[in-house]
């Protein structure tokens, strides 16, 4: 039994011939084969082969009509069409083939314009018509021998279509059988992860046919064909490269359609040139779609997924032979919300200790109970910068980044509620110390130079002795120096992991402590001072660390300075 495998033109001339031919050409499979390799064969054929899927084009509005002969009564027959990107509608029907012979019987063959019109202006008897997007079969164990036509139509917009016809269905079965159970299901739901599994094709578990699982991720909907995924995958909008009405044309012509192209074929026709042949029209935005084969496994994990987030999950069994796929139930789940951040109450005046987990963030909330002009939030960046927001009653009023100590002071409202947030470095954790205040004469931080390093003099450098050098300010402080033996291959990196500014004298040893003094300058070019640390051991690495001490209490920690006394003197 055959699907013929010629253009409508050779067929028409092939049936009133048939005195001569006998009938028509059974399937010789070596033949057949060959002619799909050469896809030229197809071209601008509306004949369809047997036992092969076509991809092909439907202009809104523009009928399309397919022929294929099957030449015995009692032949099984299936034809599937796989809609893509826009429903269908589309007609199976039948008719008798035209008498071979005169009614003279003189074995003449008829005119073809009278065979031509015996064939496309008889209508045929309806087998099969359906309306829709969904992948659609038809089906029959028993058909009767004659012209079969598929019409099909696109009411929606320009589209692509697959059709696949046999008449040895039980032998081809070239789409992945579904199990009984067809659903995806969902095992796990988290904030950003789903967990899938589903029951595995019968064409891998008990055929043995190398099957491969597809899955897609979208927010949208589901899609009920892999077809149609393709469609929407699309870097480049298909719709502007194809040819006008009227055309018939092979999909196998066209790269851009998402079909493996011949390098020669589509170029001697020109089809490659899009701006010759294609409706112009603004490009489609990137859609937020997503699709992962994973091999035969029936189990897995979609990761990267934002929290408190509806997406939809199908997935295809792909038979890698013919690369034609079926679709499971796709579903749907909405991933877990974000556990709510405990919002930490500030007090006026107080200080409070926030510690942010690495790319984490903090929420705090600040209510002063009575009436206040301005209100001062004094934050302490421990270790890396932090950024800080906040929000008056919902509306913004500061957004920066903090490294060391800053201050700053914002106009105060009646009943105003204020929400801080804080959101940590992306190198690792931080560590803040944050105040705020509706006092301005309530400064708990010290304040501090622009420059917060300690500068070691070389030339004053001896065996037993450094001389060190540090800014001040305008502001009378206590100063605390520290100093600590170290070894000869302590390096940077180790200094600036230990390089916390919150940690303050109450955490080092008595034995390290140097002295403390109270210093400050109302020139603010001469907010210097000096100090020669004595006592040090030949040829020795020291860390030496400088901390400035508030009126509350507060201590600030200037960067630490590597220095080493001379071996010989």
């Amino acid at each position: 039994m055959l699907l013929l495998r010629c253009p409508l033109p050779l067929l028409l001339l092939l049936l009133p011939l048939g005195s001569r031919l006998q009938k028509l050409p059974t399937r010789d499979e070596e033949l057949f084969q060959m002619q799909i390799r050469d896809k030229a064969f197809f071209h601008d054929s509306s004949v369809i082969p047997d036992g092969a899927e076509i991809s092909s084009y439907l202009f809104r509005d523009a009928p399309k009509r397919y022929f294929f002969v099957v030449e015995e009564d009692n032949t099984p027959l299936a034809v599937t069409v796989t809609p893509c990107d826009a429903p269908l509608e589309w007609k199976l029907s039948v008719q008798e083939l035209p008498e071979e012979a005169s009614g003279e019987g003189s074995g003449d063959p008829e005119p073809l314009e009278q065979q031509k019109q015996q064939i496309t202006n008889e209508e045929g008897t309806e087998l099969f018509s359906y309306k829709g997007n969904d992948v659609e079969y038809f089906v029959s164990s028993s058909s009767p021998s004659g012209l079969y036509q598929l019409d099909l139509l696109s009411t929606e917009k320009d589209t692509h279509f697959k059709v696949y016809a046999t008449t040895t269905p039980e032998s081809d079965q070239p789409y992945p059988e579904l199990p009984y159970d067809p659903r995806i299901d969902v095992t796990s739901l988290g904030r950003t992860t789903v967990t899938l599994v589903w029951k595995p094709s019968p064409t891998a578990s008990l055929l043995r046919q190398p099957i491969q699982y597809c899955i897609v991720i979208n927010k949208e909907h589901n899609f009920k064909s892999l077809c149609a995924v393709e469609a929407k995958l699309s870097s480049d909008d298909a719709f502007m490269m194809a040819p006008k009405p009227g055309l018939d044309f092979s999909p196998f012509d066209f790269a851009h359609f998402g079909f493996p192209a011949d390098s020669n074929s589509g170029k001697e026709r020109g089809f490659l040139k899009p701006s010759k042949f294609g409706r112009q029209t603004s490009p489609k935005p990137r859609v937020d779609l997503h699709r992962v084969c994973i091999g035969n496994k029936n189990i897995f994990t979609v990761s990267d997924l934002k929290p408190d987030t509806q997406y939809y999950f199908d997935m295809f069994a792909v038979n890698t032979n013919t690369n034609m796929s079926t679709a499971y139930v796709g579903t749907f789940a909405r991933t877990k919300e974000e556990a709510k951040q405990k919002t930490i109450e500030l007090k006026d005046g107080k200080v409070t200790d926030v510690f942010i987990k690495r790319k984490g963030a903090k929420f705090l909330r600040f209510a002063p109970v009575s009436s206040h002009q301005k209100v001062t939030f004094s934050v302490h960046s421990c270790l890396d910068a932090v950024q800080i927001q906040v929000r008056r009653d919902g509306k913004l009023l500061l957004s920066q980044s903090v490294e060391g100590v800053r201050q700053f002071q914002l106009r105060g409202k009646a009943k105003a509620k204020y929400l801080i947030r804080l959101k940590g470095s992306k190198k690792g954790a931080s560590m803040l110390k944050i105040l705020a205040t509706t006092r301005p004469n309530k400064q708990s931080f010290p304040s501090l130079p622009e420059d917060t390093r300690i500068k070691a003099f070389d030339k004053l450098r001896t065996c037993s002795s450094v001389t060190v050098a540090w800014l001040g300010t305008q502001e009378r402080n206590k100063f605390c120096i520290y100093k600590r033996e170290v070894d000869d291959n302590y390096n940077e990196e180790q200094k600036k992991r230990e390089q916390n500014q919150c940690s303050g004298p109450d955490t080092r040893k008595k034995s390290e402590k140097v002295l403390c003094k109270y210093f400050h300058s109302q020139n603010i070019q001469k907010a210097v001072t000096t100090e020669t640390i004595r006592g040090l051991q030949p040829g020795k690495s020291y860390l030496l660390d400088v901390y400035v001490i508030g009126h509350g209490g507060h201590s600030v920690k200037y960067q630490s300075k590597l220095v080493k006394t001379r071996k010989f003197c």
